[in-house]
């Protein structure tokens, strides 16, 4: 009897976490990205186009399941690589960098984004391609990577918000590898 009231208990826990699509927050510049961007001079850009690599799955910039019916999607045009996007004009907005108009412009195309909050060990990653062109002349393009892993909880209830909070962390994660390169710098050095 006691094992049946464990499972019963069990039944209960699994049943409240529910499903849950969860909308990750409106990107936010960062302090460390910010000072990164003001730590030497740099000619102000426009952040152009950001798409997905031709040939991936679309499903890969629309929503990513978590466990069981539980996901995670973007609030920007419910597109990962236009939360990329965003995430790097936030950040070059809070430095004072960002411009319509000028010569220097920022694609982006989005290789590869996953998350899995497997019990024990959760990951995400997180990979993009970075472009650079200034009066229509290319002067930076780079493959970057983020990547995370955490400790994920048994319970969904726990499990499915960090995995989505881990993973909406590698977009800033990203954009400072990005505004931290050397020959980012470069590229965008007046």
């Amino acid at each position: 009897m006691h094992c049946a009231t464990r499972l019963f208990a069990l039944a209960g826990v699994l049943l409240t976490t529910g499903c849950a699509q969860i909308t990750m927050g409106p990107p936010q510049p960062t302090v460390e990205n910010t000072q990164a961007l003001r730590s030497s001079p740099l000619a102000p850009a426009q952040v152009g186009v950001f798409t997905v690599e031709a040939g991936k799955p679309a499903a890969m910039d629309r929503s990513h399941a978590l466990r069981g019916a539980n996901s995670v999607q973007s609030p920007i045009q419910g597109s990962f690589a236009q939360y990329l996007r965003e995430s790097l004009v936030v950040e070059l907005d809070a430095a004072g960098l960002l411009r319509t108009g000028v010569q220097t412009v920022i694609t982006g195309t989005l290789l590869h984004s996953a998350v899995d909050p497997t019990m024990g060990t959760g990951t995400a990653s997180l990979q993009a391609r970075f472009v650079v062109t200034r009066s229509g002349q290319q002067r930076y393009a780079k493959e970057l990577v983020a990547h995370a892993e955490w400790e994920s909880s048994f319970l969904a209830a726990v499990a499915v918000p960090l995995a989505a909070a881990h993973y909406q962390g590698l977009y800033r994660q990203l954009v400072g590898q990005l505004v931290s390169d050397p020959d980012f710098r470069r590229a965008l050095a007046p």
